[in-house]
């Protein structure tokens, strides 16, 4: 400690600092804890309480789903958790009942890893995790009911993630009644013979296995031989989400393959109409509703049937473009597609072009080949815009419906079974990809939509595709129908009939959404309530053998490979513990051996539902009691669709999560369990706190604090480094913790300085000299009311002057209309230019001193409640009423009003705010200096726009 500082503390022994923040922090923190201060009461079950509390309008806060690192916290975590308080505070003191807690996504790949490299078990070290992060969290006193904090991994909390994957593979979806139906009614359906079965056999008729193939195709979770995303290096499945646009994984960054394997799916593309909407419905960043648009992908179009020549076999695809079917020359199949196989001859056509094989001497060894090469590829690899365009023909033809011509069908890693139908009608004239594949296999190409720009209508002679909506159809008459001279859309809706009375297409819509990959291949998820008789049936568990608890196993990990070894297969985990997998049940039948489904959930799993736990978390009869899940999340005037009623968290998780939660939610609905057809009504997504990341000459980061400032230059232990601002990590040797500055400031002021550097939705750069600032406002802020010499409460009972009554009222009006939209910084401005008003004060009323506090105790709830008693309250300024503005001292008195002449400022008038136009006008006009700019000429036009701007232009 400074001379300098001691002086000043032996003057001023009761001043704030960090010592004494410290202090006030803690006591404060344990009197919340032990008065139960944030806890929200339900109006039904254990956490009923106090009915007039009940009555009071809800609000449901929520933040995403912290996941519990090893590394703990550094000061960018907590932004959004300490935004979410603010608001939290805010509404308990404008009258509102406040759920506000937070829990732990505690599953997923990082405690496994974990786990692998140390052999600590994934629960030691989460669990370890989690109580180093509660008490960072705490320290920050952030006002969570903690009755309802849970983790995922918790049993009697994924007990209910199995029971509702249960829900949905026992439903259905009835596009009919445009909702989920349990899978009884289905069956019912079959049995009684009002829906035939695929095969048209009586349902009687089938077997148990066959049953089960049939209601495979319906059931919302299924199981099914598909093509997934295989990473040999990390041994597991991936997600389409779960992979880079370099076709990595997202998590190493390793090769990823396509690999045909069993996995189980979620039948998301049932909702895909709803999912986009209900997004109309929804209070969220329009960025984040685009992303989700355009994930769903939702095209409108034809299926039109290509008839295989020599062949019972039709090619079914998928078209937004069916206005230029006399264009399609050749046809693509996504080298996975089913049908090829079935359609390939046993040698090369008479004729046959040496470019088209691959140099291969029949087409089945061609089809081989280049299908060996194409699952070396991602689907973003295989999208990518090439130059050069590969694939072979498969030795069939088709035949287009339209113009009757044989057209070649060709397989081309272009084209993804993810799309359509993984087949495309390709019409080179009009599409870039279909143009440059053409060229490169000397394909004929044919031009049907007249271009615009030119070029003439021999495609021959043009350098690419012309691809143009406003534009006549041309050489498209055949025998049966004809577009010749019609517009695109007309073109479109004519064909569309034709193919619909022909029986050999429709108008449909198609979506770029896929099918939810559900299945992993580790140890430290949700273990799957599914077991498989020895017929491979798979069984549902009863909910009385709810939860199916993960087992102890030695081995946590998934068996991995040579990272860019594609001929590799799954081992999970799970799978070598046989005495669990194996085992004899009783599911109502009598006791028969079984096997356990040995892939676990998704980490998204116990993501997709926590908002409904937090509503009613110890209940063990069912999901949520409905009355608590009405009151808090249900439907209401601005909430069609219900939900939480603020959600705030990363943009990163635009697509999947949310994506996933809507889904589960829907299907919920949809089965009578909530009310609320979607999680989260209002979204807000917080920026990122960046931080300097210093790197040496080698591109190493080097300790931040380390770093000198020499000259404008950067230098760590005599070496110059380079500075870019980038994300704030351990690994970047650039992350400052909460701790840290809890120690030296406390953490009022973190809180005050996160929420005063900027817009809450935009990322900025931490600067720890600059926490000094807020620092100094609740320095100011404790001596407007505590002598720092005595340490007793320096407030007269005087009244405040007019001057005092205008800033205050003026700041409580614009802090509430603040703290409404979110804008915590602006708030804190207006609260900071407040307390220096405040500050030049002789005396400080109480009428002023009250209401100031009562304004920063969303932000500082420390020093706040400290101030609020010292003033000599007994309630806790929690629940204390937020400061009401007296209209009368909230609009100025008078406003400036510029008038300019020609465009300049000749005068300035002080006006009352609500003058009449007519009424400045006529007062600009007579102001001298306005009638000796004019000089005599006359007044051609008066712009008036009161109360602040009068522009005159003469005649």
């Amino acid at each position: 400690m400074s001379e300098t500082t001691a002086a000043a503390e032996t003057a001023a022994p009761h001043r704030y600092t960090a010592a004494l923040a410290a202090e006030i922090e803690a006591r404060w923190q344990d009197f919340w804890d032990e008065n139960g201060t944030y806890e929200a009461p339900n109006p039904a079950g254990d956490l009923a309480g106090d009915p007039e509390v009940v009555a009071r309008p809800e609000r449901f806060i929520m933040d995403m789903f912290p996941y519990p690192s090893g590394a703990g916290l550094h000061v960018g975590h907590p932004l959004g958790y300490i935004a979410t308080d603010v608001t939290a505070r805010y509404l308990r003191m404008t009258g509102h009942n406040v759920l506000h807690t937070l829990g732990f996504d505690a599953f997923g790949l990082p405690a496994e890893q974990y786990a692998v490299q140390t052999g600590t078990h994934p629960r030691v070290s989460t669990e370890a995790n989690m109580e180093n992060m509660k008490a960072q969290l705490r320290r920050l006193g952030l006002g969570h009911d903690r009755r309802r904090s849970f983790a995922t991994i918790d049993p009697e909390y994924y007990r209910w993630t199995q029971w509702i994957f249960l829900q949905i593979f026992n439903s259905w979806y009835d596009e009919e009644a445009d909702r989920a139906r349990p899978i009884e009614d289905l069956v019912e359906q079959f049995e009684g013979g009002k829906r035939p079965t695929p095969d048209g056999r009586p349902w009687s008729g089938l077997s148990a296995a066959e049953r089960a193939d049939v209601l495979g195709g319906y059931r919302l979770a299924y199981a099914s031989d598909a093509p997934v995303n295989w990473c040999p290096g990390l041994g597991t499945v991936l997600a389409n989400e779960e992979v880079t646009a370099e076709g990595r994984s997202e998590r190493g960054n390793y090769p990823v393959f396509k690999a045909n394997l069993r996995q189980w799916n979620m039948r998301i593309t049932a909702y895909a109409e709803r999912l986009l909407r209900d997004l109309d419905g929804l209070d969220w960043p329009e960025a984040i509703k685009l992303q989700q648009r355009n994930w769903i992908g939702r095209s409108e179009g034809a299926r039109i049937e290509f008839p295989v020549v020599g062949s019972d076999e039709r090619i079914t695809v998928f078209t937004t473009r069916q206005d230029t079917l006399f264009g399609a020359t050749y046809m693509v199949l996504a080298p996975e597609h089913g049908l090829v196989d079935r359609i390939v001859p046993a040698a090369w056509p008479e004729g046959t072009r040496e470019a088209w094989t691959g140099g291969h001497a029949t087409p089945a060894e061609a089809v081989a080949e280049y299908r060996r090469q194409a699952a070396s590829k991602s689907d973003v690899e295989r999208q990518a815009d090439a130059k050069e365009k590969t694939g072979v023909f498969t030795g069939a033809y088709a035949v287009n419906p339209a113009g009757g011509e044989r057209i070649p069908v060709f397989i081309a890693d272009y084209v993804l079974m993810g799309y359509g139908t993984g087949a495309i009608m390709a019409v080179p004239a009009h599409d870039s990809r279909d143009f440059a594949f053409a060229r490169a296999f000397e394909l004929p190409m044919r031009c049907v939509v007249e271009p615009t720009d030119g070029r003439g209508t021999d495609p021959s002679a043009w350098d690419d595709a012309f691809a143009s909506y406003e534009a006549t159809i041309i050489n498209s008459t055949g025998a049966e129908v004809s577009l010749d001279g019609l517009g695109v859309t007309e073109a479109k809706s004519r064909m569309t009939e034709w193919l619909a009375e022909r029986g050999i297409g429709e108008g449909t819509v198609n979506y770029r959404l896929r099918d939810w990959l559900f299945s992993r291949q580790r140890y430290w998820g949700e273990p799957f309530p599914i077991v498989y008789d020895e017929e491979g049936v798979a069984h549902a568990l009863p909910e009385s053998m709810l939860p199916l608890e993960l087992p102890e196993v030695e081995d946590y990990s998934p068996r991995t490979f040579d990272p860019d070894d594609a001929d590799t297969e799954p081992e999970t985990p799970l799978s070598r513990n046989e005495e669990w997998v194996n085992v004899t049940l009783d599911l109502g039948d009598g006791p028969k051996r079984y096997r356990r489904e040995t892939n676990t959930m998704p980490n998204w799993a116990g993501s997709c539902w926590y908002e409904l736990r937090y509503l009613d978390p110890h209940n063990g009869e069912r999901l949520v009691d409905p009355e608590v899940e009405r009151y808090w999340m249900g439907p209401r005037e601005g909430k069609p669709t219900g939900g939480a009623d603020l959600y705030v968290g990363g943009a990163e998780h635009a697509v999947l999560h949310l994506l996933y939660a809507r889904f589960w939610s829907k299907v919920l609905y949809d089965l009578g369990h909530v009310s609320s057809a979607e999680p989260f009504h209002k979204l807000f997504n917080q920026g990122m706190i960046q931080a300097y990341v210093y790197r040496d000459s080698r591109g190493i980061a080097v300790p931040a604090a380390e770093v000198e400032e020499r000259d404008g230059a950067y230098w760590y232990k005599g070496e110059k480094v380079s500075r870019a601002l980038g994300k704030m990590g351990k690994s970047l040797k650039n992350a400052v913790t909460p701790d840290e500055i809890c120690a030296e400031y406390g953490a009022d002021t973190l809180r005050l300085y996160e929420m005063a550097m900027g817009p809450l939705d935009v990322s900025r750069p931490w600067d720890t000299r600059a926490v000094v600032g807020q620092y100094r406002l609740l320095q100011r802020l404790w001596r407007n009311v505590v002598d720092e010499a005595t340490g007793e409460v320096s407030v007269v009972d005087a009244e405040p002057d007019e001057e005092t009554l205008r800033a205050l009222h003026k700041a409580i009006d614009g802090v509430r209309q603040d703290m409404e939209g979110l804008r915590f910084n602006t708030a804190i401005a207006k609260i900071t230019e407040l307390n220096n008003h405040v500050t030049r004060l002789r005396e400080v009323p109480r009428s002023v001193a009250e209401p100031l506090v009562l304004l920063i105790a969303p932000l500082a709830p420390h020093v706040a409640e400290e101030l609020w008693h010292r003033l000599g309250h007994e309630g806790s300024v929690v629940y204390a009423g937020f400061p009401v503005a007296d209209p009368r001292y909230v609009a100025d008195e008078t406003v400036t009003c510029v008038v300019q002449v020609r465009g300049k400022v000749k005068a300035r008038l002080e006006v009352s705010p609500d003058i009449p136009d007519a009424d400045l006008e006529a007062r600009a006009l007579a102001e001298p200096a306005v009638v000796n700019a004019l000089g005599g000429a006359g007044v051609r036009k008066v712009i008036v726009r009161a109360p602040k701007l009068v522009n005159v232009v003469p005649a």
